[in-house]
This record gives C-alpha cells, sequence and structure tokens, in this order.
C-alpha cells in the first residue's frame, strides 16, 4: 500500500494565494497512482491499487477548514501475480466482498515548511477505523491542460495488523513470511477545470 490518499496537500498550495477561497479540486487518475511496499522473506514486494477517486476542497484563507477525501476500491489491488493479488482480496487479506473500500477523510491539516504539511485524518480499511498522519509535499501548480493543476506526493508508514490484517506464515529457518509494516506512497495531480475555475 504504497500512496494512498494525498489530496490533503492541495489545501496548500491554495496557501500560496493562487486560488481563491473554497476552491475544489478532483485526483486525475490517469496522471496519479497509489503503490506500497512490504517486506517478504528478505526482500521488499510491491504494488499498486488502480482503481481510486479523491476530492480537495480547499479554503486558502482559512486553512483548517479545508478538507480531502480519498476512495480505494481495495479489489483493484494489483502486484503482477494474479494468484497473489487474489489472495490479497480474500477474508486473510482485505475481505474484499466485506469490505470494497479503503478511505481517508482529513481531520486537520498544519504546515510544516513552504511545502510540506502534515494531514491527520481518519484511515478505515478492512472495517477498522485509525487515526493517522500523512506526510505531504506540495510539488507546485500550473495550468496544463485545459485545468489548474496541483502535484503532491504522500508517504506514510502502517502497522497492517492495527486493521486486522494479520495472516502470515512461519518459515522453516525462522521468523515470518510477511513483515508487519506496509510502505504507502501516493503521487496525485490534482485539477480544476479552467471552465469550473472561471465559474
Amino acid at each position: 500500500m504504497r500512496r494512498i490518499a494525498v489530496l490533503t496537500a492541495a489545501v496548500l498550495a491554495l496557501a500560496a494565494g493562487t486560488v481563491s477561497a473554497q476552491e475544489t479540486f478532483t485526483i486525475d487518475t490517469v496522471h496519479s497512482n497509489v503503490s506500497f511496499r512490504v517486506r517478504h522473506l528478505i526482500a521488499k514486494t510491491g504494488g499498486e491499487f488502480n482503481a481510486f477517486t479523491g476530492t480537495i476542497v480547499a479554503d486558502f484563507a482559512n486553512l483548517p477548514a479545508s478538507s480531502v477525501e480519498f476512495v480505494i476500491d481495495a479489489a483493484s489491488i494489483d502486484t503482477r501475480n494474479e494468484d497473489r493479488d487474489q489472495h490479497l482480496r480474500s477474508a486473510d487479506f482485505f475481505d474484499v466482498e466485506k469490505f470494497p473500500q479503503i478511505t481517508f477523510k482529513s481531520s486537520k491539516i498544519t504546515k510544516i515548511s513552504d511545502n510540506t504539511y502534515a494531514v491527520a485524518g481518519t484511515l478505515t480499511m478492512r472495517g477498522v477505523s485509525k487515526e493517522v498522519t500523512l506526510e505531504v509535499e506540495h510539488l507546485g501548480q500550473m495550468e496544463a491542460m485545459g485545468g489548474i493543476r496541483n502535484g503532491f506526493d504522500l508517504s506514510t508508514t502502517l502497522n497492517r495488523k492495527d486493521f486486522g490484517i494479520i495472516w502470515n506464515r512461519a518459515l522453516d529457518a525462522g521468523g515470518f513470511l510477511l513483515g508487519d509494516e506496509v510502505e504507502i506512497e501516493i503521487n496525485i495531480s490534482a485539477v480544476k477545470k479552467l471552465d469550473q475555475a472561471k465559474s
């Protein structure tokens, strides 16, 4: 699960004063990705989620009033191995039939430096909700491809057991097949169409 919910940072871009209060941006999924890495044996194995949506409502005059929501389709997990993906969709891991979505909803945005922010909020996965803080870097804002775009990099590390994902397998040589910590990275291009921006 590397990369899961950035939009949050968008709230920042506006901090530069280039966009008026209460601007809404949506994730351009073609130019964004959500990825993860977890220890497997003696290496780290990763994958992505191919289906996700998100919205940023940014109030630059009152940053704490801004908000971010992100939704991932858990069944869209892709590790380039269909047998492994089917196992990850099963009740041993994400149990996608019972819990089809992974969601993040922000509750607080704190500026750390000119381009970085801490975005706190509720992450819900496999029916378990936990408060997490995402480290977000704002990569800039520009007008391109028919819209006003903001770019963000997000990273965090989660313990999968906190969300009820406890499956593992003991190894004959000692230790376990999988690690508990999951590194998440999300790269986001958030856009507001120019016709919306002018309305």
